[in-house]
């Protein structure tokens, strides 16, 4: 049962999700909208699509920033025990349908890493190991996202993190489903490498 000051964590942990930092920084920086590159997605992948890397890596570093601040708050002051847990699920949600943006977002896979920071250092390590190791042989920055994160719950559960297993489990089926134009692609053999 959670207390009426969880529900303001999850609340907090969805607008914070929400922040479009590739939106916000891409604007402002180089002066072009993201949503008509590429994509159209808010995400890093695609703000790389503009050329700019060191914008592209701010991007993926806020977003996780924004997933761990997230999760951090909730652990700090929530009352009732998962309370951390729940606040990540509404991180990753508030990333893919930001409020801001009329819930039209990004993909979830850097909000997703970051929320993993503060829940367990070694499973945000071992995904983050998953993901370069991937990237490096197929260069496909898709395929890495879902192979790290769908074996991200394992890794949780031979930590013996069972809760962690089940949120990493939950946000695997949450990135899969948003990469299902990008399974299509992979499927094909259409999907871009970089």
């Amino acid at each position: 049962m959670f207390y009426f000051q969880d529900i303001y964590l999850f609340f907090l942990a969805y607008l914070l999700g929400s922040i479009p930092f590739g939106l916000l920084l891409t604007k402002y920086v180089q002066g072009i909208d993201i949503r008509g590159i590429g994509s159209g997605n808010i995400g890093a992948t695609n703000v790389l699509r503009t050329g700019n890397k060191k914008i592209a890596v701010a991007t993926l570093f806020l977003d996780a920033l924004k997933g761990a601040i997230a999760v951090y708050l909730a652990s700090l002051f929530g009352e009732a025990e998962g309370v951390a847990l729940v606040s990540a699920i509404f991180a990753v949600l508030g990333h893919i349908f930001p409020l801001w943006l009329w819930f039209k977002g990004g993909k979830g896979v850097a909000t997703a890493l970051g929320v993993m920071i503060p829940l367990n250092p070694y499973v945000f390590l071992f995904t983050v190991i998953c993901w370069l190791v991937v990237a490096k042989i197929f260069r496909i920055s898709s395929l890495s996202a879902l192979v790290s994160f769908i074996l991200t719950p394992i890794a949780a559960y031979l930590l013996d993190e069972p809760s962690l297993a089940i949120l990493s489990l939950l946000i695997a089926l949450l990135l899969v489903w948003t990469h299902r134009s990008n399974l299509k692609r992979l499927l094909s053999g259409e999907e871009g490498r970089f």
